[in-house]
């Protein structure tokens, strides 16, 4: 998954959250592991996806307008998109919530604030 001897990585990241901060920290966390695309709006998140389509989605949960709920299932209803892993970002880190988003079918739930674990977290996915 990461760079060899200079090689672009071959795995597709799609970022997802309404905060500019997260998705700039998470897209230069990823870059040397993933080619990743960005969208900060649930609406462009659905557009991105079926355009891209991405090894994974990091799709947060409490975003205006269209939650990450709503981005979610809408891309398990899609043909297109139903396959791809989604792993839910959130500020929310209670037992209730991280449940539901498992119960839902995210592949996992990483609390915010991000740290170096979530490199560990996605490579597993990607593999």
């Amino acid at each position: 998954m990461a760079e060899v001897n200079g090689a672009k990585p071959t795995h597709k990241v799609l970022v997802v959250d309404n905060e500019e901060a997260v998705v700039k920290l998470l897209a230069l966390m990823l870059k040397k592991h993933a080619d990743v695309s960005t969208a900060t709006r649930g609406t462009a998140a659905l557009k991105q996806a079926r355009t891209t389509k991405p090894d994974l989605i990091l799709l947060d949960v409490m975003m205006p307008k269209m939650g990450g709920l709503e981005v979610f299932r809408e891309l398990k209803a899609d043909p297109e998109t139903k396959d791809i892993p989604i792993i839910f970002l959130s500020a929310r880190n209670d037992e209730a919530s991280i449940a539901r988003g498992l119960a839902l079918g995210a592949v996992d739930y990483i609390a915010k604030p991000i740290d170096q674990t979530i490199i560990a977290r996605i490579q597993t996915w990607l593999q």
